[in-house]
C-alpha cells in the first residue's frame, strides 16, 4: 500500500475492491495499516468508485465537521459514476442553510421526550419477538431475523405510520439500495421505495392519523415554513432507512461482540447496570456504520497534510477506524465496556450527527438487556469465521447471526 503525500496520482490507488470478502468481513487491519502511513488515502471502493479515505480519529472528526465538504449531490463530480439512491431532499443530502431548516422542522416532531415515551412499546415488541424465538424448534434462531431486524423496523414504522404488511418489502428495498454492488439494482430499489413512500404520503394527506408522518405533513415553524413535497418524500425515506438500519446492526454486532468475548458477557450478566456503557462500547468497537454517507469537495481541502482536490471529489470518513484509533482509545482493538467510550463517532459528528441516536441507543439497550435476561444459555451457533457480512462500505453488520437461545 503506497504512502500518499500531497495530491496522489493513479499509482497510489489502494484497491479495496480487490480485497474481496476478507475486507468486508474484517476491514479493521486494512484501515489500521493505512492509518500507520497517514490520515488520507486514495482508494477504490467495493462499489467500484474511487474516493479519498480519511482514517484516524482526529482527522476523521475534523472532516466530519468541515463545511467545505458538501453533502449535496449537485456538488458531486459526474466522473464518480455513483448513483444517488436517496429519494427527495433530506438532511443528509443537504448543506446549510437548507440542512438547518430541514433538521429544525423534523426535530420538532422527533424529540427526546417522544423517544423516552416509546420505551414501554419497545419493550413490548422485544418481549413478543423473544417469545416467538424461544418457542422455535431446537431453541435456535437467526438473531437478525428473530430480533435485530423486526424490532427497529416495527418501531420506526409504527412511529411514522407504515402498515405492518409493507415492512418486509421496504426492508428489501432498503437493503438493496444501500448494499448492492450493482448500480442498476440500487437505483431500481430506491425508485420502488420512493413510489411506495409517495403513495403513503398521499394516503396520510387524505386520512391523517396520530403518527409522525401525519405530524410532518402538518408541521410548520413560527415563520409558517413547512416541508415541500420533495422534502417530505426525502425525509420519510431517510427516517425509515436510518431509523432501522443503524439499530439492526447495533444489536447484531453488539451481541456478536459479547458472544466472542465470554469474559465481557459474564461481567455484564453479573452486573446489568453496566449495560448502558456496554452499548456505547459496542457502538465504538464495531459500529453499524462503517463510513457515513458521501461528502464532496467544493474546493481543494487540506486533510491532515494531504491536499484533496476540489471539483466534487468523493471523501469517505472511516468511522470504523476512527473509533479504534489508539491515539483516542488506547487498546482500541479490544472490546472492553469498562472503558470510557465517550467521544466515539458511531453516530457521526457535527451538524449531521444522527438525529435518531437516542432511539437507536434505547432499542439497543432494551433488546440486548432482554436477550441476556431471558436467554442465560445464549451462544453462537456458528463459527465466527463462517458469518457473512453485508456488502459495501456504508453499513456494517452480519447478514445472518445463528444463535442458540436455550
Amino acid at each position: 500500500m503506497a504512502d500518499t503525500k500531497g495530491i496522489s496520482d493513479a499509482s497510489d490507488l489502494v484497491d479495496l475492491a480487490g480485497l474481496g470478502d476478507d475486507f468486508t468481513r474484517d476491514p479493521y487491519p486494512v484501515y489500521a495499516a493505512l492509518r500507520a502511513r497517514g490520515p488520507v488515502h486514495r482508494v477504490r471502493m467495493p462499489e467500484g468508485a474511487d474516493a479519498w479515505l480519511v482514517v484516524g480519529h482526529e482527522a476523521g472528526r475534523a472532516a466530519l465537521a468541515d463545511p467545505s465538504l458538501s453533502k449535496d449531490w449537485s456538488n458531486a463530480s459526474p466522473d464518480l459514476g455513483l448513483p444517488n439512491v436517496a429519494a427527495g431532499r433530506h438532511m443528509l443530502n443537504s448543506d446549510p442553510p437548507h440542512h438547518t431548516r430541514l433538521r429544525k422542522l423534523v426535530a420538532k416532531e422527533f424529540t427526546p421526550a417522544r423517544v423516552r415515551a416509546l420505551e414501554p412499546r419497545v419493550q413490548e415488541i422485544t418481549d413478543g419477538l423473544l417469545d416467538a424465538a424461544l418457542a422455535g424448534p431446537g431453541g435456535r434462531a437467526d438473531l437478525v431475523e428473530a430480533l435485530s431486524f423486526p424490532l427497529p423496523i416495527a418501531v420506526i414504522c409504527e412511529l411514522i405510520g407504515v402498515p405492518s404488511l409493507d415492512r418486509e418489502a421496504f426492508r428489501q428495498w432498503s437493503n438493496t439500495a444501500l448494499t448492492s454492488r450493482d448500480a442498476e439494482e440500487r437505483v431500481t430499489a430506491a425508485a420502488a421505495a420512493s413510489e411506495y413512500i409517495a403513495g403513503l404520503i398521499a394516503r396520510k394527506q387524505r386520512e391523517p392519523q396520530d403518527d409522525l408522518l401525519s405530524a410532518m405533513i402538518r408541521v410548520t415553524d413560527e415563520d409558517g415554513d413547512r416541508l415541500s413535497a420533495d422534502e417530505l418524500l426525502g425525509t420519510v425515506w431517510l427516517l425509515l432507512v436510518a431509523g432501522h438500519e443503524t439499530t439492526v446492526n447495533l444489536i447484531s454486532n453488539g451481541v456478536l461482540a459479547l458472544l466472542t468475548h465470554p469474559e465481557q458477557l459474564a461481567a455484564l450478566r453479573a452486573d446489568p447496570s453496566l449495560l448502558e456503557n456496554a452499548v456505547e462500547e459496542m457502538l465504538r468497537y464495531d459500529g453499524p456504520v462503517e463510513t457515513p454517507t458521501y461528502r464532496f469537495t467544493t474546493k481543494p481541502v487540506d486533510i491532515g497534510g494531504t491536499v484533496v482536490p476540489g471539483g466534487g471529489e468523493l471523501v469517505l470518513v472511516a468511522l470504523a477506524d476512527a473509533d479504534r484509533d489508539p491515539a483516542r482509545f488506547p487498546g482500541g482493538e479490544r472490546f472492553d465496556f469498562r472503558r470510557d467510550a465517550r467521544g466515539h463517532l458511531a453516530f457521526g459528528h457535527g451538524i449531521h450527527h444522527c438525529l435518531g441516536a437516542p432511539l437507536a441507543r434505547l432499542e439497543g439497550r432494551v433488546a440486548i438487556g432482554a436477550l441476556l435476561r431471558r436467554c442465560p444459555a445464549l451462544a453462537l451457533d456458528a463459527s465466527p469465521a463462517t458469518i457473512t457480512w453485508r456488502g459495501g462500505m456504508l453499513i456494517r453488520g452480519p447478514e445472518r447471526l445463528p444463535v442458540r437461545l436455550r
